[in-house]
């Protein structure tokens, strides 16, 4: 009977139909998913994914974020350098009649001498200067184009320490070679003191009384190269947001200065 019995169950065991087996299917992790995305993988059966070469992927993603960086951060400072030949542009010099007005006004300060050196310890400046003049169309011309340009000095003004406003240009930067001689002029502050070594070998220190920033647009020539109760000095580059279109700054920054007793 128990035999009987034992190959009854063994029937039934052979006839029942087989439990299914529930399959769990893998996601591809981030690397998988990144590398697929750059052909460095290809899908497995089940939506599992093959890494033909895991080494090669991981650094092809990596090269991807780098370059997704770079290509924001270009974004961010595509206009903080100007193009090579066109910096600096259309800064107005000062007229005739405001140069002999300003003579006959201010008699005090010392005699003429052309500056040879100017340094401005406050932000690391300390630079031969050399003389400029007028390009074709009245405005000022300036020194090389270069990261170690000196600065220039306007022979149409006084020399600094003469009587009335004498005029200091130099460029903020370049987009070959970088920040340039004023590339920190706009960090002065009231109360600065800086000096222009001279031709005589006398020094003229001068003290920072403004610093402000204009429109190139609506530049203020009577209030920056106008008459003076005593010598002083303006410093000017460049400022403000880069025009594209043009290939020079939308602004100037002058640094307004007066000669120390």
């Amino acid at each position: 009977m128990f035999a009987r019995t034992r190959a009854m169950v063994a029937r039934t065991k052979k006839t029942q139909p087989k439990k299914a087996t529930r399959t769990t299917k893998s996601r591809p992790d981030r690397t998988e998913r990144l590398a697929l995305s750059l052909g460095f993988a290809e899908p497995r059966r089940r939506r599992r994914l093959r890494v033909r070469n895991r080494r090669a992927a991981v650094f092809s993603v990596i090269l991807a974020l780098l370059g997704s960086t770079i290509t924001v951060l270009g974004l961010r400072t595509d206009d903080a350098l100007p193009a090579p030949d066109l910096a600096w542009q259309d800064v107005p010099a000062p007229s005739p009649a405001t140069t002999t007005t300003r003579t006959v006004k201010s008699t005090t300060g010392l005699r003429r001498s052309p500056p040879t050196r100017l340094d401005i310890p406050a932000i690391g400046v300390h630079t031969a200067v050399t003389p400029i003049g007028l390009r074709d169309d009245g405005t000022l011309d300036v020194p090389p184009l270069e990261s170690d340009a000196p600065a220039g000095w306007y022979q149409g003004s006084p020399t600094p320490g003469e009587a009335g406003p004498a005029v200091i240009v130099g460029h903020v930067d370049t987009a070959r070679d970088g920040p340039a001689v004023f590339f920190r002029l706009r960090e002065l502050k009231v109360g600065d003191i800086f000096s222009v070594r001279r031709d005589d070998r006398t020094v003229a220190r001068f003290r920072v009384t403004r610093v402000a920033s204009y429109p190139k647009k609506a530049f203020p020539s009577d209030e920056v190269y106008g008459s003076t109760p005593g010598p002083a000095l303006r410093l000017i580059t460049c400022g403000g947001s880069f025009d594209r279109d043009r290939g020079s700054y939308r602004s100037n920054i002058v640094v307004f200065a007066a000669l120390v007793p």
